[in-house]
């Protein structure tokens, strides 16, 4: 994920100035309208964004706002409030009281929920596709893909009744062992700007079919997806103050790893800011789950389907404009292979940067001027370091957007000891380095500090089993560009890209949000009272 994902944004200042809503084009400016006329707790034409406390949409007392822009023209779309901390407890307070009915409620009746809440979502799908545009650059396309790997996970959290069976078994003559799954209490989820509806989904339809309830903070740069969940939570008969919506920064994220009554965090995000979420919570008895960095590679093999892996790489590398933890942003070109270059180039340059309403976009902007920046910096960096810039994206000119954060498809050739190599970029770029062989290929990769995923495209079935073998990552492609395993598996990356060891959704999923306890009994049949009534002469020996 990126590296500043908890980085404060500017507060709005009155002297700045911002395109009013008129700066959205005749594709947008409707969707915005709408999304401001239908949604109680978002704005996408330049009001506030509001808490979600007790079932409630509240709007905070607060003295510092962050602007959400349109990263496609710099339009103010909405004020997101720094919660206040009288705020936040507030809604942890709310939490707190729900827990105690809806953690007794039948499984059954969690179950009802999740069924409610995906029909919901598939009604409203448009309208968060559109938020997400809106707020964080995706093309339409790409924003509905993000909604429909959250709504994955609630279809998966439908199936609760099967998958939360407790275990029971005689362990002695009339002695029983019972093991049942039981939720914790108050839970936390920090999530990300890059997936606005997928990561809230991860979280809210376990934690509560589950029996918890759930604080979450949604990125203070796109909200919006996250105000319409939590109002389709409602629609769906989610209990008030089940689940709660707070916004901010780094004083927020402080008050969730410290304040007592939350049990357990989940957070999606950047290194710096996950080693602190994990030491702040676990230093103060809390779980966590915690997905940081990656550096994802592709090895591509001589014998591999040329036009598969060509076009896998350059959709895994530049699909929302590589603002993804599971972006392909090292091709590794194996051999012959390597000759392959030229044409990758080649199609990568014939993509469409553009606006992400607009017919035919392949990619949009970055999520903020200063990640284009970052992003730019890095790419100019493997020059002076004596790399090549094969497809330079910098100056990409997008008509009609001229204020946008856009970069274009980049193709960069450099070496491990590059910075383009070494640390995560977040954009719309391609590294590609050689190697001679398989062996060497998976020693580069297994250096690597990161390991959320790896992919191989070849022909050759030993092949792949030896880099399936052999590869120290925790998700594995063959043939498959982005191998992220559907919400019946868990999320499984290692090395430096998680901290916690309890993964996302899955049965991992169902693991982080309960406790065992274990109860064991002894009844004795022969104790048993009220037996058959004798009719024999009592004899009184």
């Amino acid at each position: 994920m990126s590296i500043s994902r908890l980085a404060r944004i500017p507060l709005r200042s009155p002297s700045r100035s911002y395109a009013t809503t008129a700066g959205l084009n005749a594709l947008a400016r409707p969707k915005a309208e709408n999304l401001s006329a239908t949604w109680q707790g978002t704005s996408a034409t330049r009001g506030n964004t509001k808490n979600f406390i007790g079932g409630a949409f509240v709007d905070s007392k607060t003295t510092q706002w962050h602007d959400v822009l349109d990263p496609s023209t710099q339009t103010l779309l909405t004020r997101v409030p720094e919660t206040t901390m009288e705020e936040f407890d507030q809604a942890v307070d709310a939490a707190s009281q729900a827990f105690k009915s809806w953690s007794k409620q039948s499984v059954l009746a969690r179950q009802r929920f999740a069924i409610e809440l995906q029909y919901q979502i598939r009604q409203n799908a448009d309208a968060l596709a559109h938020s997400i545009v809106l707020e964080q650059g995706k093309t339409l396309a790409d924003a509905h893909g993000d909604v429909l790997r959250g709504l994955q996970v609630v279809e998966t959290a439908i199936g609760i009744t099967s998958n939360i069976v407790g275990e029971k078994l005689e362990v002695s003559k009339d002695m029983d062992t019972e093991v049942r799954k039981l939720p914790l209490g108050v839970c936390a989820s920090i999530a990300p700007f890059n997936f606005p509806a997928m990561i809230p989904l991860w979280t809210i339809p376990l934690a509560t079919v589950t029996g918890n309830t759930l604080i979450l903070k949604p990125s203070e740069r796109d909200p919006g997806a996250a105000m319409i969940i939590a109002e389709l939570c409602a629609r769906a008969g989610l209990p008030e103050g089940v689940v709660n919506v707070v916004h901010g920064t780094v004083p927020v994220v402080n008050r969730i790893c410290d304040h007592e009554a939350i049990k357990a965090v989940s957070f999606v995000g950047g290194d710096r800011a996950g080693r602190h979420i994990y030491e702040r919570a676990t230093k103060n008895g809390k779980r966590v789950q915690a997905n940081l960095g990656a550096k994802n590679h592709a090895v591509i093999m001589p014998d591999a389907n040329k036009n598969l892996a060509l076009n896998s790489i350059i959709g895994a590398a530049f699909g929302a404009a590589g603002q993804r933890c599971m972006a392909v942003s090292v091709a590794v070109l194996v051999g012959a292979a390597q000759s392959w270059l030229p044409e990758l180039v080649e199609r990568a340059s014939k993509l469409n940067v553009n606006g992400g309403f607009e017919e035919g976009a392949d990619l949009g902007p970055l999520i903020s001027p200063a990640s284009k920046a970052r992003v730019t910096g890095l790419i100019a960096s493997c020059a002076d370091e004596g790399g090549r810039i094969h497809l330079d994206g910098r100056n990409v000119q997008v008509p009609g957007y001229s204020a946008g954060n856009f970069v274009g498809p980049t193709v960069l050739e450099g070496t491990v000891e590059m910075r383009c190599y070494r640390e995560e970029i977040f954009g719309p770029v391609l590294t590609v380095i050689t190697s001679d062989t398989l062996d060497n290929a998976l020693d580069v990769i297994n250096k690597n500090k990161y390991g959320n995923g790896a992919v191989i495209f070849t022909q050759s079935g030993a092949t792949a089993r030896k880099f399936e073998s052999g590869v120290n990552v925790g998700q594995v492609g063959i043939n498959v560009p982005i191998p992220v395993p559907l919400p019946m598996f868990a999320w499984s990356g290692n090395k430096g890209s998680v901290l916690g060891d309890i993964g996302f959704y899955g049965k991992s999923g169902i693991n982080f949000y309960t406790q065992n306890k274990t109860t064991t009994s002894l009844w004795r049949q022969e104790d048993a009272i009220g037996n058959k009534a004798s009719v024999d002469m009592p004899t009184h020996h």
